[in-house]
């Protein structure tokens, strides 16, 4: 499963001679700082993860085959920069390394959620995880994007699936007419397409306790761990239903080119084989948590897991979207009706059945 990592691998040298001329090394004495960070606190798993495992493997890694080593300056909780500045924060150089949900940059990373345009797909992190890497090994261009906005992409992260959390129980998608329900960028889609009458809301995670407090929404999709003791959105929205939207790789974790660039040329490899293993541990971490997160969530509040009918109902109402979204992305030069189509035969080849085959031509 280095498969990823290799073909980033290969574009971290692409037109970043420039940028090293241009600023000052990070080596010190043999100490390498890196400035990294997330909007989110280590409480989100990713956030979390590149705390106990990225840096700790890389730290290792880094002292253990060279004589360099390692400092970080964490900004973790949007201490350096905020949920939705985390892609510009690298880009300018604010921080060194940075993970964010591409979610916050819809309009520069579009065709990036291309598992939020096939909703309804596998719940399982794991396999989220090896079907994106199957897509970003397929089309080049997806890793390429990044070098676009001064940044190299290191690893792409996964998410836990996604359920409805709500103020309110229900059982059928016409329950949902009239309530006020959160989303983030283009997964507002699966509330909107459907055409079920649903209000949509939109605001960072940090934000979903008070709207919700506030009567500004009465719900939100979200998985597990968010809704349970990360947020404690429970406080607030006493209910919890496994609808199933799917497991998401639609984070990423990315290096300002300019850092990167002045790196020793024989880190540069420990830095990709650590975040390619740290990609895997997004997956089966996330894979693992959700189990227990689930598991908590009932002894404290109303769980209720659809028969399979309310999923297939709600997922024949979006059929039509996937089509007009590539359409779109289409127009402005993306190839979205391949990329898709490789994501929907990627997720077969993994041993998922889509409850509704996404037709995309």
């Amino acid at each position: 499963m280095r498969i990823l990592s290799r073909a980033l691998l290969g574009l971290s040298a692409v037109g970043l001679v420039a940028g090293a001329l241009v600023t000052s090394s990070p080596v010190d004495a043999k100490t390498i700082k890196v400035r990294i960070g997330s909007g989110h606190p280590p409480t989100v798993v990713y956030a979390g993860l590149m705390k106990t495992f990225f840096q700790t493997e890389l730290k290792k890694a880094v002292e253990s085959k060279t004589s360099h080593k390692i400092k970080f300056i964490e900004g973790y909780s949007g201490s350096i920069v905020k949920v939705f500045d985390v892609f510009e924060g690298v880009q300018n150089g604010v921080i060194d390394i940075g993970g964010f949900c591409y979610c916050f940059e819809a309009s520069k990373l579009k065709m990036h959620a291309f598992q939020i345009m096939l909703p309804f797909g596998t719940m399982d992190p794991v396999q989220s995880v090896a079907i994106a890497t199957s897509v970003y090994k397929q089309f080049p261009s997806l890793s390429k994007r990044f070098q676009k906005f001064g940044q190299t992409l290191l690893a792409i992260i996964g998410d836990g699936g996604y359920n409805l959390g709500t103020q309110f129980p229900w059982k059928e998608t016409s329950d949902l007419k009239g309530r006020k329900i959160l989303g983030a960028g283009l997964n507002l889609n699966w509330l909107k397409r459907a055409n079920i009458g649903i209000v949509p809301v939109t605001d960072g995670l940090p934000g979903w306790y008070q709207k919700l407090k506030t009567g500004v929404a009465e719900g939100g999709i979200m998985f597990p761990s968010a809704w349970g003791p990360v947020f404690k959105l429970h406080e607030v929205g006493k209910y919890y239903t496994e609808i199933g939207f799917g497991s998401i790789t639609w984070h990423g974790l990315t290096v300002n080119n300019r850092f990167w660039a002045s790196l020793p040329s024989e880190l540069k490899p420990i830095f990709m084989e650590v975040a390619d293993r740290y990609r895997l541990q997004t997956g089966t971490f996330n894979k693992a948590g959700y189990k227990k997160d689930m598991a908590w969530l009932r002894k404290n509040i109303t769980v209720t897991k659809l028969p399979a009918a309310v999923r297939q109902d709600w997922a024949q109402k979006l059929a039509h979207w996937p089509q007009i979204h590539a359409n779109s992305l289409e127009k402005e030069g993306m190839p979205a009706v391949k990329i898709l189509n490789a994501t929907l035969d990627a997720a077969e080849k993994v041993g998922y059945k889509w409850p509704v085959r996404y037709v995309v031509k």
